[in-house]
């Protein structure tokens, strides 16, 4: 078996049952797997390679809990920067409706890239539009060749327009075709065993571009399969406005009539929640992707994350997609959770460690990994490395626990995910990432002109 000893961290954040943050630091990985954690005089077997975090911060992976990979293609697109949800959405379906397989591809390792390298070593992702052949296999792909671990969602939609929907009819899906392919996913790439790389998840769109028997259909196969549900929530007012009306129901009503909530489910977003609706969250063990950068951008409202910590609902972070956030940088999300907590007025309302914690435990709670989100024997070999020596930081190491929230985010210097080096001396190691943005950039452009002469 391949060993890897970490030493000498300046701090060593544990995320344990007793969130101990050890000085002098050190991890010792077997394999895939921590052995043991510990101060560097304590661990001082033999390693076929060390690290020596020497001036570093140490923390367990980031979990990133929902995001549309694809949409890094369509970043700051002019007609689509200053609208809300619905009128965002729109203007971008006809641009969306030009993705291949290649773009699918090439999208899916620039925005895996740029997550590794702010932190994160867990990403769930969200795909639901395959137009001109794409597949979730495309974005597989990617995900296997930088070494993330993967948390795909084979999305869907097929309320188009001619049926009362948001999209328009040509970016939808047959339900007998969406699931006919979630089965085929599933059986392919879902790997259930513990420390697995790759779990899949249905995740029908919205409530607004999904039909009522196709959500529920997709909860009735994925779990005759055992595999987690997720979808869109309570984003906005218009998404409540369109519930009652369509359905007469809010969405979270409307989500528990289709047999959507319990605790294989996370949605994303659930800004317009209520008390009761967050009690029965806590009661059904439904789990949050909190989105906060995206929820501003979009003028969507600030989700009422602190309720739902205190009522017991799990809560991680999502960096959502990059076309409304424009980032996918999860140190920065965290930075976000925190302050937009606080702005209602409480200073207190979420600390700069309770922000990590739904970036790490909290992710993996929705997720369902109990094998992630902290460093401690047993738990998967995912941890992050930052050097605290930098301009960002200069002055803030009275605390660089907090320093990493409260200061500019900064990239990581290490990646480990799986017992693997994924990022070292604050470069990937696993991707060329020049010839692959410079694809990328003539991918984006091609789709834009492509969807304007139509």
């Amino acid at each position: 078996m391949a060993t890897l000893l970490l030493k000498n961290a300046d701090v060593l954040v544990t995320l344990d049952a007793a969130r101990r943050e050890i000085r002098d630091g050190a991890l010792f990985v077997r394999d895939h797997v921590i052995a043991s954690v510990g101060a560097t005089d304590e661990l001082s077997a033999p390693a076929d390679r060390v690290i020596d975090a020497r001036g570093m911060v140490v923390l367990p992976g980031l979990v990133n809990t929902h995001h549309h990979l694809y949409q890094t293609l369509t970043r700051a697109i002019p007609t689509a920067q200053d609208a809300d949800l619905f009128h965002w959405l729109k203007t971008l379906y006809p641009i969306w409706a030009e993705l291949t397989p290649a773009a699918v591809y090439t999208s899916a390792l620039v925005g895996l890239a740029e997550l590794v390298l702010s932190g994160c070593t867990t990403a769930a992702d969200h795909l639901y539009l395959f137009p001109n052949g794409s597949k979730l296999d495309d974005e597989i792909r990617a995900a296997r060749e930088i070494g993330v671990r993967f948390h795909p969602t084979r999305g869907s939609m097929s309320l188009g327009e001619s049926q009362g929907g948001l999209p328009p009819d040509r970016v939808c899906d047959s339900a007998d075709a969406i699931l006919r392919d979630s089965r085929r996913v599933i059986e392919a790439f879902h790997d259930p065993k513990p420390y697995s790389m790759c779990r899949v998840a249905l995740a029908p769109c919205s409530p607004f571009s999904v039909t009522p028997d196709l959500m529920r259909e997709s909860a009735r196969l994925a779990r005759a399969y055992n595999v987690r549900l997720h979808t869109h929530l309570a984003e906005t007012r218009d998404e409540e406005d369109f519930c009652l009306q369509k359905f007469g129901k809010r969405p979270v009503d409307y989500a528990e009539h289709l047999e959507w909530l319990g605790d294989d489910i996370w949605f994303a977003h659930s800004v317009w929640v209520n008390d009761a609706e967050i009690a029965r969250y806590a009661q059904t063990g439904a789990g949050v992707a909190h989105c906060p950068s995206s929820n501003m951008r979009l003028a969507s409202g600030i989700a009422p994350i602190v309720k739902m910590l205190k009522a017991g609902v799990k809560v991680g972070l999502g960096v959502d997609g990059s076309a409304s956030n424009d980032s996918s940088h999860m140190l920065a999300e965290a930075r976000q959770a925190m302050l937009l907590q606080r702005v209602g007025g409480d200073p207190r309302a979420l600390t700069a460690r309770q922000a990590l914690e739904l970036g790490t435990l909290g992710g993996a709670r929705v997720l369902g990994r109990d094998d992630l989100g902290s460093l401690e024997a047993g738990k998967a070999a995912d941890f992050i490395a930052v050097n605290v020596n930098r301009l960002d930081l200069a002055g803030a190491l009275h605390d660089p626990v907090a320093a990493l929230v409260f200061c500019t985010p900064p990239r990581v210097d290490w990646s480990v995910i799986n017992g693997r080096v994924i990022v070292e001396n604050g470069e990937l190691v696993t991707l060329d990432l020049p010839p692959v943005i410079e694809r990328h950039n003539r991918m984006a452009r091609e789709m834009v002109e492509k969807a304007a002469a139509r």
